[in-house]
């Protein structure tokens, strides 16, 4: 599997840090707090074009750096992608076919229709092949509606897709649910449930937003594989590096 799991033992949660606040200094800390990844927001969150190249032209020890563009937009993932952002998470993605237009947009050909232009040399840093960019490219497509989860199989199975991602707030909100009650939900054919065995099939990574230290243990105990633990929003005043250690405690306790 290529992109975030690069590295990483598949029996071991990627757990990740959510950066709204346009601030690559608050970006590295969060980067330093013990997170996995961080993905920089720029749909919801402050981030822009000029915001998410800062951030990525600066060394963040292994943590890898993803970017939230405001929409499933060739360009504007293009642009992340030249900054060296190491992959996308695409929002509101509805069908099979909205996941192949997101996995168009972050190769370069024959994979894709990604243009090269990488910013990498403008910045003192090397610039990978096109081969090896598609190999290290995450491609993560959030699953966010009705319409998304009726169709979870065919996008989990797009090929070139490394990741199914659940808003479970925007989820919640389309099925006309609480956001908590969506989480605990115990039914065997329950929404989020259901978006797992569809990663397990496609043998891609399940992931969603936590946010908080309760909800995201209870997301890995549903099987998802890669969980926002925290916002830098909610460190700046809980502190990240806390909020990490308890739920990592509370994975392993319920791994054995």
């Amino acid at each position: 599997m290529s992109g975030i799991s690069a590295g990483v033992p598949e029996a071991e949660p990627l757990l990740g840090g959510w950066s709204m606040l346009r601030s690559p200094a608050v970006a590295a800390l969060l980067a330093a707090s013990g997170v996995d990844w961080i993905c920089l927001d720029a749909q919801h969150g402050e981030h822009d074009d000029a915001s998410v190249l800062d951030v990525c032209s600066r060394r963040h020890d292994g943590v890898r750096v993803l970017v939230r563009p405001p929409s499933n937009d060739a360009a504007w993932i293009g642009r992340a992608l030249d900054a060296g952002a190491d992959g996308v998470v695409v929002p509101m993605v509805d069908s099979a076919a909205d996941a192949r237009a997101a996995v168009h947009a972050c190769r370069y050909p024959p994979l894709g229709g990604r243009s090269w232009g990488p910013l990498g040399g403008l910045h003192a840093r090397p610039v990978p092949a096109a081969d090896a960019a598609n190999r290290a490219v995450s491609v993560a497509v959030m699953v966010e509606t009705a319409a998304a989860l009726a169709v979870v199989d065919d996008i989990a199975a797009t090929p070139g897709v490394d990741e199914v991602f659940v808003g479970p707030f925007d989820l919640s909100l389309t099925l006309g649910r609480d956001v908590d009650d969506l989480v605990a939900d115990p039914a065997a054919d329950a929404p989020l449930r259901r978006v797992v065995a569809a990663c397990a099939r496609a043998g891609v990574r399940a992931a969603a937003f936590g946010a908080t230290a309760d909800r995201s243990s209870a997301l890995l105990d549903l099987g998802f594989t890669s969980v926002v633990v925290t916002t830098d929003a909610a460190a700046l005043s809980l502190g990240a590096a806390s909020v990490v250690t308890a739920v990592r405690r509370g994975a392993r306790a319920a791994g054995g």
